[in-house]
């Protein structure tokens, strides 16, 4: 069938430049104070971005430091802290994952695309002026400022050692936790889903609100329908967590019994309802990066996305789905033969919808004009990266393998696949494509391709031998781990085995943090010396590629017209301006 398209719009901002436009949000007003109190959607979502990879970069350290203890038997890096903090070296490994997992959980992984490129994209692509509510979208942001403010004060008031999950008794029960942070660090994660569902309430509202008429739902951006999909779990699953940390501070500071055990509580209760909310979150984390991908995949490819309908589709079936699939994750807590066979089907149902995904990417590819850019290099890396986390998924999801499987560095490793390497590497990828629209900058594709090397080798040597030593029984959370294998009946060839898996890891995060290095070397070279970028420098044919870069204040001078996004017909690469002008279109054969 073939189709007409419409140009791309000839209007003052549509055309390619070499500079930046003279009036533009980064320069339109100057001062802290016009940034900490504006309602630029644009200016929100590059706070949210310098704040999430803040957050990032100290779980990061985190984690450095826990591969550098867990590198040898023995006390290491984690006595020499806890000798100057005044803690034991086991309860300072503790507090170190603990602070590793909940940084990057609630303060990088479930923000980051949302909140960071979401913001700054999503009105664009929509050719609207801002967000529907913008005062709520700054609001949210502030949440977001002092939740991540409480986890400082958790730190520094007396830790935390209960791992990311809270689980009870140790968020409950003095002898197993640095308790004084617990408050702190609960309340902080109340406030933080708040930000998540004012974003998300804002997200929904702007795409109904403010979609031009001649954009349909199926002429949006697949980005769009993924932030969509994401905002209905943020607004339905984040309250159960809410409502679970507000009964787990009522539990400690009023001395009642709710999850307790020894006040008549019942800490199962706890599980379901944090992994009510925590598997949906699962999707939090994943389908705005799946919709990065869907974006540069085709852009990159020069070729309209392949399946465009299913992938829309199962971005909602994936939220749909994900509230029903807690259960797996307490296959050994004493469910009933029944529900966990109930639980383990439609976590294998569940797989569908990612899988048409990726196989309408790769149909995408196929016989593609692949421009192998370093957004490109990314995104390609997501789906290797969360193709093997997925697959890695069924051993967990069939009962019988998941009961030897469970609680073992099989599950971490599987876990950092999906939620790391899925997400970051499509944030990463979201990141360069939307770089030079953020503030008008190339990036050194050399520069950036190094770091994207060292951090792809340096995730799959840090955890795809941790698939090994799960396989073989490796249980996780042990410091001491040498000893604690020794009694429970682990043989030396054994344990031999995991101590070379544990030194090939740790050098794997260490070739990571060198990449991420070098990754933040590229960026702030790009700001202070980089070339200006054109207002379209990949040829992609979203609203958002129609206007200066970076945005003018109010990002249209009039509102653009709505087009095929993975059309690529209209735009032609431009030497002179190192990027590509618009051109007479030619039709599009589907």
């Amino acid at each position: 069938m073939t189709t007409t398209h419409t140009p791309p719009p000839t209007t003052p901002d549509a055309l390619p430049a070499t500079e930046h436009a003279p009036h533009n949000y980064l320069n339109e007003t100057r001062g802290i104070w016009s940034w900490m109190t504006t309602l630029d959607h644009k200016r929100i979502g590059v706070m949210y971005l310098f704040g999430v990879v803040g957050a990032f970069f100290l779980g990061g350290v985190m984690a450095l430091l826990l591969r550098t203890e867990l590198i040898s038997e023995g006390p290491g890096v984690a006595k020499t802290i806890g000798d100057a903090i005044g803690e034991g070296w086991e309860d300072t490994y503790n507090q170190m994952f603990t602070l590793h997992g909940a940084l990057m959980v609630f303060l990088f992984i479930i923000p980051a695309i949302p909140a960071a490129m979401g913001n700054f994209v999503l009105p664009v692509m929509l050719g609207a002026k801002d967000v529907a509510f913008p005062r709520l979208n700054l609001f949210s942001f502030y949440l977001w400022c002092i939740g991540a403010f409480l986890f400082i004060v958790a730190i520094l008031y007396g830790g935390l050692d209960t791992g990311w999950t809270f689980y009870t008794p140790y968020s409950i029960d003095e002898s197993h936790s640095v308790f004084k942070g617990m408050i702190p660090a609960t309340f902080g994660a109340f406030i933080l889903g708040f930000s998540s569902i004012l974003t998300g309430m804002n997200f929904i509202a702007s795409i109904h609100m403010l979609r031009p008429k001649a954009m349909g739902w199926f002429k949006m951006p697949l980005f769009l329908w993924a932030l969509y999909a994401t905002a209905i779990i943020q607004i339905l699953a984040t309250p159960v967590l809410a409502i679970t940390l507000l009964l787990l501070i009522a539990e400690r500071a009023g001395d009642i019994g709710i999850f307790d055990p020894s006040k008549g509580g019942d800490p199962i209760l706890y599980q379901h309802f944090f992994w009510f909310y925590s598997h949906p979150a699962v999707y939090i984390m994943i389908l705005p990066a799946m919709g990065v991908v869907s974006e540069v995949i085709s852009a990159f490819s020069r070729k309209h996305i392949f399946g465009y309908h299913f992938i829309a589709m199962s971005s909602l079936a994936i939220a749909l789905l994900g509230f029903l699939v807690w259960g797996h994750h307490m296959f050994t807590s004493g469910q009933s033969v029944t529900l966990n066979a109930i639980f383990s089907f439609i976590t294998f149902f569940i797989a569908v919808p990612s899988a048409i995904k990726i196989f309408n990417w790769l149909a995408t590819m196929f016989r593609g004009s692949i421009s192998l850019k370093t957004p490109m290099f990314y995104a390609m890396s997501f789906i290797w990266v969360f193709s093997i986390g997925g697959l890695t998924g069924i051993p967990l999801a069939a009962i019988v393998t998941d009961i030897h499987l469970h609680d073992t560095y099989f599950v971490v490793a599987h876990f950092h696949y999906v939620m790391v390497g899925g997400t970051v590497f499509a944030f990463l990828a979201g990141l360069h494509y939307w770089w030079p629209k953020m503030f008008g900058r190339m990036a050194s594709e050399k520069l950036s391709m190094w770091s994207w090397l060292l951090i792809f080798v340096g995730f799959n040597l840090t955890f795809f031998f941790q698939f090994i030593m799960g396989s073989h029984g490796m249980p996780r959370r042990y410091a001491d781990w040498g000893v604690k294998l020794r009694e429970l009946g682990f043989d030396e060839g054994q344990i031999e085995l995991f101590s070379f898996c544990h030194k090939i890891s740790t050098v794997g995060s260490y070739v990571m943090f060198v990449g991420f290095l070098l990754l933040a070397y590229t960026l702030a070279k790009s700001l202070l010396a980089g070339k200006p970028a054109p207002r379209n420098p990949w040829g992609a044919n979203s609203l958002e590629w129609h206007c200066s870069s970076p945005p003018p204040h109010e990002n249209f001078a009039t509102q653009p017209e709505p087009n095929d996004p993975y059309n690529f017909t209209g735009w032609k690469y431009d030497s002179d301006i190192d990027g590509f002008a618009a051109c007479d279109p030619k039709p599009l054969e589907h």
